[in-house]
């Protein structure tokens, strides 16, 4: 089972404090960005061979492996794809964010 990184939170107290060029502040677990989304991921069991290739290439660190099996944490995805794109099996389907 994989173990989620602990991350430290960045605090600027000012713009002025802020890098002048991009930054990464990590898997963003301070932040929730998966209200950007406007497709998820979803996963059919049934095709999955829980390779982990998913979590692997999840940018945002938004799937864990739980019991063997990827589960998307769908407060962190941005649904970006890349999961599905890479799955072996197209076991992971992209689709329509209901709101």
């Amino acid at each position: 089972m994989a173990k989620k990184k602990e991350t430290k939170k960045i605090v600027f107290q000012s713009e002025s404090e802020m890098p002048v060029t991009a930054m990464s502040l990590g898997s963003m677990l301070h932040n929730k960005t998966g209200a950007w989304r406007n497709i998820r991921p979803e996963v059919d069991r049934a095709k999955c061979i829980q390779c982990g290739i998913c979590w692997k290439f999840c940018p945002d660190v938004s799937i864990n492996i739980v019991d063997n099996w990827p589960v998307v944490d769908y407060d962190f995805c941005k649904g970006c794809g890349i999961c599905a794109e890479e799955c072996p099996t197209k076991c992971i389907v992209m689709v329509e964010e209901v709101k």
